[in-house]
């Protein structure tokens, strides 16, 4: 008989590892059912090839200092395959060679204005502004059927513009925007990325965002993609309604849904890709930013947010992992059904766990050889919200986009 000292220990680790076959189990069947039930933007490419979209789109970008980026975005956008658009540059205070960069990419390519910035009035958001710039002193955002708003830091397919427009008007949105496909170059665009994206996905589930009944629909946009229908974006009120907003996009959301405007979120699935943040300070200030405002700049939400991503992405794996040892090297080999639970539930623990992150990871384009240092990730990513609860409750300042910005915790 196997000690009481062996069997009440490995009996709290089998719980960890009942832990992570439960809740990826449901994890996956609910990514897979997302992913069955969901297009990504590639679903417009068809579209696009069978009715090609006529109607005139404006793309806005607001650049602030972009000049290592505006390049790549401009070449995207000459090639673009859509015959009716025109792309709007509005360069934000700038105090780099963003301009230069800018017209040298653009050269004599008149599907381009370029509108320079140079003040943002106190009570406005940087971004947002900008935005609303490019909107009201641009002749062909007044003119345009669609308004296309994303950041100097995306890269569009050619096919981009046709394909959305296309679903877009396929699926009878108001709106579509498109979680982008994120670039994987640097070490935590690597490890950390895909569960910082992860934690995102798990509070704002696509099924929900999709919802056609504005009731049950979790309000939720991705401001680096936002194709609006003119006439739904002026009825809304335009960039005026969230000008105070750090993150306009959920503003742009929550509107639409007040409105009870139908509003859709999509995989980009490699039609629209992005680098968000060039070294890992500017990633930790970019997710602080991020995460505040979607939990509504509630400290307490932020930090049951980092307890629960710990525990999916690492306390509950190491539980389950140290079970499977305590089965092969501690359980003695006669008590067989101690020893089979310790060894196989672990064991389909982890085959769960490792189907449902192939499944997240394969729809984001993260390669799969990451998935073992998720733990690393996720202590990271918690890490981030923890010390996003910290500077709400110190009242520290954010900086983004050129403007310092003191929020209060609510």
């Amino acid at each position: 008989m196997t000690p009481w000292y062996i069997v009440i220990p490995v009996g709290l680790l089998i719980a960890f590892a009942a832990a992570l076959l439960f809740f990826w189990s449901v994890a996956s069947y609910r990514i897979l059912r997302e992913l069955n039930a969901l297009p990504t933007a590639r679903a417009g490419l068809p579209l696009a090839k069978a009715r090609p979209p006529t109607r005139s789109v404006c793309v806005v970008v607001p650049a602030h200092n972009e000049a290592g980026s505006i390049a790549a975005l401009v070449q995207s956008f000459r090639a673009q395959d859509h015959p009716n658009a025109h792309f709007v540059l509005v360069l934000d205070r700038c105090t780099d060679a963003t301009e230069r960069v800018a017209r040298d990419a653009i050269g004599d390519d008149d599907r381009f204005t370029i509108i320079l910035n140079d003040s943002c009035p106190d009570d406005w958001a940087g971004k947002v502004n900008a935005v609303w710039q490019g909107v009201q002193r641009s002749e062909h955002a007044e003119r345009a059927d669609h308004l296309l708003f994303t950041d100097a830091d995306c890269v569009f397919a050619p096919e981009c513009l046709s394909a959305t427009i296309a679903l877009a008007e396929d699926r009878d949105l108001d709106m579509l925007s498109l979680f982008s496909t994120q670039r994987h170059r640097a070490w935590y665009e690597l490890l950390v990325q895909p569960t910082t994206t992860l934690e995102l996905a798990r509070q704002y589930p696509l099924l929900r965002a999709n919802h056609r009944d504005a009731d049950h629909r979790r309000a939720f946009a991705n401001g680096q993609f936002m194709l609006f229908r003119r006439a739904a974006y002026d009825a809304i009120g335009g960039h005026e309604i969230c000008k105070h907003a750090l993150l306009e996009d959920i503003g742009f959301a929550r509107a639409l849904k007040d409105h009870r405007r139908p509003a859709g979120l999509l995989l980009a699935d490699g039609v629209v890709s992005c680098a968000m943040y060039d070294t890992w300070a500017e990633y930790q200030r970019g997710w602080k930013r991020i995460y505040t405002e979607s939990a509504t700049r509630r400290p307490l939400r932020l930090r049951r947010a980092a307890k629960r991503h710990a525990a999916i992405f690492t306390v509950i794996p190491a539980g389950a992992l140290a079970c499977l040892l305590a089965g092969l090297f501690v359980v003695p080999g006669a008590d067989t059904p101690l020893r089979a639970l310790s060894i196989g539930l672990p064991l389909l623990g982890f085959v769960a766990w490792g189907f449902g992150l192939t499944l997240a990871f394969r729809a984001g384009r993260t390669p799969l050889w990451v998935i073992p240092f998720t733990p690393i990730g996720a202590v990271l990513t918690a890490s981030i919200l923890l010390r996003a609860a910290r500077d709400l409750d110190a009242g520290a300042e954010t900086q983004w986009g050129g403007k310092s910005y003191q929020r209060q915790s609510r």
